[in-house]
């Protein structure tokens, strides 16, 4: 097989297992406020407060751990990385059907963070086998594995919740997530222009250099942490906001399928933004997802019924989907292959940050002021990534002239 074949196929490869991961995960994330409620009669700011811990923890130990496998990654090879992110993955999945308390269920969360890179990795495995000219459209394709999984989870894991049980949901899961492991050992690593003769090393210093010498580069990976918080603090109370607006009938299958819609928008347009992005800038396109997702998103606040709130979620997927191919694909542009690992790594731990304080923000504010509270906020921080990076292209508009 041709360098290219060899592409082709692994890129069809890892979009059937981050099709796995993103449907597993998601299968179970709607309802872990609902998994917290089943351990005993609490409050429902206990509830929400804990929903937003438990979901936050495991992006914690991802943030401390990302950079380390990003450097690994780039020293001893992804396709080592993934394989062990596939396995520990479904087994602290499997383990969190055998939680009965909220502390156990926080231990396992926590456990779960060393093994959550797996689809960030990924794209950084597809990326280093990438030409520069079609990165956004290659990530965007290898995005919609993810989305895809992400959109069948939430309605397969609500059936199997509501029919099942929680717990059950929990361990069979874990099943599609060891799928996903086995999937990677049948993928052939290489790097594009590189061999192991001409292969350079980067130290930690030279790479923080590199970063830190072009701000927006740096501005790029900053906001990675706004989007993550915006992106996520709805996430583990959306299940508490499908109740009040539609009862307590089928809760699960209601909240997989808010969840869903975003997946569904995303699915539509993802492929489509990395391939316009490749064509008019990089830069461009994000400070127009970053912006549309801000006006998308407020109307959040002010929903009456299930419906409003899925055409939302189904809209902000068509906008705030594309910013993680066009972020990672501009990430492609700016790096030395040698180098990416370690870079996205660094960008992989400033969207787990984010991941980390979007449930805890979510959590307490929803806690103290109500769901809609976060709609406002999430709306705002989008805005203001959009502003910075805007900021940062007038500032610097030499570093933007190819992007």
């Amino acid at each position: 097989m041709t360098q290219e074949q060899i592409g082709k196929r692994n890129l069809a490869i890892m979009w059937f297992a981050n099709f796995f991961v993103a449907g597993s995960l998601t299968m179970v994330m709607p309802f872990l406020s609902l998994y917290i409620e089943t351990f005993g009669e609490f409050s429902d700011e206990y509830v929400k407060n804990w929903s937003g811990i438990t979901f936050g923890i495991t992006f914690l130990t991802a943030f401390l751990f990302s950079p380390v496998i990003g450097r690994l990654g780039d020293k001893l090879g992804r396709k080592r990385i993934l394989i062990f992110m596939g396995f520990g993955m479904a087994l602290a999945l499997f383990l969190l059907g055998y939680a009965d308390s909220v502390f156990e269920l926080f231990l396992l969360r926590l456990f779960m963070g060393f093994f959550s890179g797996f689809i960030p990795v990924s794209q950084a495995f597809i990326s280093t086998q990438t030409k520069k000219e079609v990165a956004g459209k290659v990530l965007g394709t290898l995005q919609t594995g993810s989305i895809t999984g992400s959109l069948f989870g939430p309605m397969i894991g609500g059936l199997l919740a509501d029919s099942l049980g929680y717990a059950a949901t929990f361990q069979s899961t874990s099943f599609f997530i060891l799928l996903s492991g086995l999937l990677v050992l049948t993928v052939k690593e290489y790097r594009i222009g590189i061999t192991g003769t001409s292969r350079k090393i980067y130290s930690s210093k030279e790479v923080w250099f590199h970063i830190i010498k072009n701000p927006i580069l740096l501005n790029v990976m900053l906001i990675s942490i706004l989007v993550q918080v915006a992106n996520f603090s709805i996430q583990p109370i959306l299940s508490l906001y499908v109740a009040e607006l539609n009862g307590l009938t089928n809760i699960a299958f209601f909240s997989g399928l808010a969840f869903s819609a975003a997946g569904l928008g995303n699915l539509l347009m993802a492929r489509k933004w990395g391939a316009l992005a490749d064509r008019i800038g990089y830069i461009k396109i994000l400070v127009i997802l970053l912006l549309l997702s801000a006006v998308i998103y407020l109307p959040g606040a002010f929903v009456t019924n299930i419906w409003q709130l899925v055409l939302i979620r189904f809209a902000l997927g068509f906008t705030l989907g594309g910013v993680i191919p066009v972020r990672v694909a501009y990430i492609r542009q700016e790096a030395p292959i040698e180098m990416q690992g370690e870079v996205l790594g660094y960008n992989t731990s400033l969207r787990f940050l984010g991941n980390v304080i979007g449930p805890l923000l979510g959590g307490f504010l929803s806690g103290w002021f109500g769901i809609s509270s976060v709609f406002f906020i999430t709306s705002s921080l989008l805005l203001l990534s959009g502003l910075i990076l805007v900021s940062s292209m007038q500032r610097h508009p030499e570093l933007v002239k190819n992007h």
